[in-house]
């Protein structure tokens, strides 16, 4: 493991620490760092084909800074003109995100090639009222068809292959992190360097497979308001591309964007009883 990803003892964390929970801006704050660079869609459309026979349109502007720019879309019920961020997380597959400021509290997130023609898209929406028990930040997910070309491959869908898989991810200098991906609903997560060192919980996920080493991986959190989208290459490069939603310490809705590089650990499979 080279210099960068050298992890502190999280044991070394004061109890007084660890009562201190961080908000969701608080530990979201630069957690784009390694996030790799911003790509411009201006003059490009899509329609996607949702998987329940829904449309989702998306008509791209001209970039305006950073390669972040608006989008003119309808779908799932509504409308709007709202600002975008896509990445190319490889030659031929995008990662999209709508922040969304004609909607309150909700983003939407595509994720599509433009050699099989195959997408996703994901809704992640706060709710009202936080129920406990319950993550208040909730997400559905549809496989899609882009109607550039004939679709090929496998449909994107859930999957289990990361189960029993354990890696650290580098976000900044000051963010690293550790998941176990537990079960196909569960993933274990601690901050080993950043404002949530000693942190750590259990937490609801949805993996989906898009393509080979190419992972949606999206979880919501219990105790505090927040939920995120990421994509997983865990074959190319070693990278992650994501997003965040949730509250803030005002209360607000907040948008963040994240990314960064992955360090796999390692993995184990279980031997007799499967986990759900």
């Amino acid at each position: 493991m080279s210099d960068d990803v050298t992890i502190a003892d999280p044991l070394s964390v004061s109890e007084e620490g660890l009562d201190e929970w961080r908000t969701y801006d608080e530990f979201a704050a630069g957690i784009d760092t390694y996030r790799l660079p911003n790509i411009d869609l201006g003059g490009t459309s899509l329609t996607l084909a949702l998987d329940d026979g829904q449309k989702l349109a998306l008509d791209f502007g001209a970039a305006t800074g950073a390669g972040s720019g608006q989008v003119t879309w309808s779908g799932l019920g509504a409308s709007g003109t709202d600002p975008y961020d896509a990445v190319a997380v490889r030659n031929d597959v995008v990662f999209v995100n709508l922040p969304l400021a004609s909607r309150e509290r909700e983003a939407l997130t595509v994720v599509y090639s433009t050699s099989t023609h195959r997408a996703t898209v994901v809704r992640s929406r706060i709710a009202a009222e936080a129920v406990e028990g319950t993550p208040q930040v909730g997400q559905e997910f549809w496989a899609a068809t882009t109607g550039a070309g004939e679709p090929t491959g496998e449909t994107p869908g859930p999957s289990r292959d990361l189960i029993g898989k354990r890696n650290v991810y580098r976000y900044s200098p000051h963010h690293l992190y550790e998941h176990v991906y537990v079960s196909s609903q569960r993933y274990a997560w601690q901050c080993l360097e950043g404002v949530q060192r000693g942190h750590g919980d259990m937490d609801l996920s949805t993996v989906w497979k898009f393509a080979d080493g190419l992972y949606l991986f999206c979880f919501r959190e219990f105790r505090i308001a927040v939920a995120s989208v990421w994509l997983h290459d865990l074959g190319y490069q070693l990278m992650t591309t994501g997003i965040f939603l949730g509250l803030n310490g005002e209360g607000a809705s907040e948008h963040s964007r994240g990314g960064g590089h992955i360090y796999p650990l390692g993995s184990v499979s279980y031997p007799d009883a499967q986990p759900v």
